[in-house]
């Protein structure tokens, strides 16, 4: 497709798309599960059988990347064994439960009416994400699964993957009988589009951003929609006094290291003064020789004089790189109280054998994800058996948590009644 010109044409061009996906939604919205399942399977087939042109699309666009850290190029880099895991996420969410229709709750009444309440679609979602194209596949999945449909904007870095990546999916919906406007995405990355989505009030129901802070704060500050909100990773791993040494030092350094630029990545590791002695030298020998560098506070240095000082920045800093600022806190309170200063409320884990310090830190934290005894880097919808996610939801509405098909609904209420009238 042509490129948007800045102005009317971009504003012109997402109302025609918002009709198509208000028309489509109305068709998912009312399909039988094996229709939408049978649809993401043969998405699915068609991405594998895409698999050399989103690979070739994907290559363009890392080549066209420069100046940028090697954290991003790995969220936007694609190889054969991230779009096989893609296709089978769309499989996996494809076999998923149809969360459309489940009764949530029911009861009667003393005058015999019974009251349901019924999981419902969204309707039509707005998502504009950043740099990572297997975002297409897991927000148009999950959209679709849900009876929703989605008008997705990437980042202009990822414009040619995601273009590949939705026209093999777009194949699929057509052989399958779903509407081809059920997964949209925009054509450019002309930011008129951007403003447009934003201002679409009675067009989109649900506005999604999954990227950095300054993506989140535009669209939280412009959006005219509700806006179900993805807050930066700043994610910690508490080692507590009763800690398993071996099974933490496992832990911190998969938190960290495993991958660097997502989100649930730790950023912060907490040690408990008690065993900061013991604790703190190996697991920072094990994170050095794979490359780690670090930001320490003045506790944590008398115990490692050799790591850099940090200062209180570096704890409000998503690092999404080989960067860990490091801490010693007293107990579960000190780390509670560090992650409610500093926290993003996204993921933080404790590692500990002590049943109560491990509930204590759950009751005490605020975040969408509370972990115990494992990394941080589960915090990914396909781990919960969501198949996959739109993104992780911090905000205290509608949804926390990973996102997949069933938080991408609402609920109606169905009265059956045998004639009865109000007095």
């Amino acid at each position: 497709m042509d490129a948007i010109t800045p102005g009317g044409d971009a504003a012109a061009i997402f109302a025609a798309q918002a009709r198509a996906a208000r028309a489509a939604a109305h068709t998912l919205a009312r399909l039988a599960p094996e229709r939408k399942a049978s649809g993401l399977r043969a998405a699915g087939a068609a991405i594998r059988r895409h698999a050399d042109a989103i690979l070739s699309a994907n290559a363009d666009d890392v080549a066209a990347t420069t100046g940028r850290p090697a954290s991003f190029l790995d969220r936007l880099r694609l190889d054969p064994p991230r779009v096989a895991a893609m296709a089978r996420g769309v499989d996996e969410v494809a076999a998923l439960p149809d969360p459309v229709g489940t009764v949530l709750a029911e009861w009667t009444r003393p005058n015999g009416l019974l009251i349901r309440r019924v999981a419902t679609p969204l309707g039509v979602v707005g998502m504009i994400f950043e740099s990572r194209p297997n975002v297409t596949a897991d927000a148009g999945a999950i959209c679709v699964k849900s009876g929703n449909a989605v008008i997705l904007r990437g980042g202009s870095e990822s414009l040619e993957s995601t273009r590949a990546i939705h026209a093999a999916m777009r194949e699929g919906f057509i052989e399958a009988g779903l509407p081809e406007a059920s997964v949209q995405v925009a054509p450019t990355a002309d930011r008129a589009f951007v403003a447009a989505m934003l201002a679409g009030n009675g067009m989109i129901d649900v506005m999604v951003p999954r990227g950095g802070r300054s993506l989140v704060e535009r669209v939280q500050a412009e959006a005219r929609v509700p806006v179900l909100a993805h807050a930066e990773g700043r994610c910690h791993t508490f080692v507590h006094a009763a800690a398993d040494l071996a099974k933490a030092r496992a832990i911190v350094v998969n938190a960290k290291l495993r991958r660097t630029g997502v989100c649930g990545a730790t950023e912060t590791l907490l040690i408990d003064r008690a065993v900061a002695a013991s604790h703190l030298p190996p697991i920072v020998a094990d994170l050095a020789a794979k490359g780690c560098t670090f930001r320490a506070d003045a506790a944590a240095r008398a115990v490692c004089p050799e790591l850099p000082a940090a200062t209180e920045a570096d704890f409000d800093t998503e690092w999404l790189d080989a960067v860990l600022s490091v801490a010693v806190v007293d107990g579960v309170d000190g780390a509670v109280a560090h992650i409610l200063r500093h926290g993003s409320e996204h993921t933080d884990a404790i590692i500990t054998e002590d049943d109560a310090a491990a509930a204590a830190f759950l009751a005490g934290i605020d975040s969408a994800i509370g972990v115990v005894n494992a990394s941080t880097q589960f915090a990914d919808g396909g781990e919960f058996g969501f198949g996959a996610e739109i993104g992780i939801a911090t905000g205290r509405i509608h949804a926390r948590g990973p996102v997949g098909p069933a938080q991408l609904t609402t609920f109606r209420y169905h009265v059956i009644g045998t004639g009865q009238v109000r007095p």
